[in-house]
């Protein structure tokens, strides 16, 4: 499908002593089926477009829109149920709930879109599974390796079958060879009618998706889309 992620004259600014601006007039299209990776350095507003487009964070100007749904800012529990059902998340540092197990963290995901406790656990320990996890499932995060808490972000952000799935840093805290491993547990992820964001500050993985966007002071400075 194309263009079904339109970003249209986005900006952020943040206000302290002054006004910061992160991202500046920033307009791009995305398609479903595709793996786009957005490379700059730090401060360059990879992270800040990530939480624009999950929904998270607001604009200061410009629109979002994915497909035929307009998102209105000023309608937050709608954006919530949104995010829920079609965006999963993957963070550097993982986010995984201290206090609870690898299979809590990934099933507890699904039960915010489909309160069937039973259905929830059956699909997060078959995503173990398919990790090859399921003799961790019972372990906290913090008895968990960086790749193996990874395996588990990555388990809890497909649990819904999402339709996007956006990754900040995915490998950025893990040794080369585990960062392979995980991103290509994440190039696994791509389908058809999924859309595949991730950021990333190294171009040998920036450069293995189907598209990379090079960012820099707040906007996109060349792409090979």
């Amino acid at each position: 499908m194309n263009n079904f992620l339109e970003l249209k004259n986005v900006t952020k600014s943040f206000k302290t002593e002054k006004t910061i601006k992160v991202l500046s007039n920033l307009s791009q299209n995305f398609d479903k089926g595709k793996i786009y990776s957005l490379m700059g350095p730090s401060g360059s507003g990879k992270s800040t477009l990530l939480n624009l487009i999950s929904l998270i964070d607001r604009p200061s100007g410009g629109s979002i829109k994915f497909n035929k749904f307009q998102v209105n800012f000023n309608e937050p529990e709608k954006n919530d149920i949104f995010r829920s059902q079609k965006i999963g998340i993957v963070y550097q540092q993982n986010n995984l709930l201290p206090d609870f197990t690898a299979l809590e963290n990934i099933y507890l995901a699904s039960l915010a879109v489909n309160n069937n406790k039973d259905l929830a656990i059956s699909n997060a320990e078959k995503l173990l599974k398919k990790i090859g996890l399921i003799r961790r499932a019972d372990h906290f995060p913090s008895q968990l390796s960086g790749g193996e808490t990874q395996r588990v972000a990555i388990a809890r952000a497909i649990i819904n079958d999402p339709e996007i799935i956006l990754a900040d840093e995915p490998t950025g805290s893990l040794d080369m060879e585990t960062a392979k491993e995980i991103f290509d547990l994440l190039n696994k992820q791509k389908k058809s009618d999924r859309l595949i964001i991730f950021a990333t500050h190294n171009r040998f993985f920036a450069e293995k998706a189907d598209c990379l966007l090079e960012m820099r002071d707040g906007s996109i400075k060349s792409s090979n889309v």
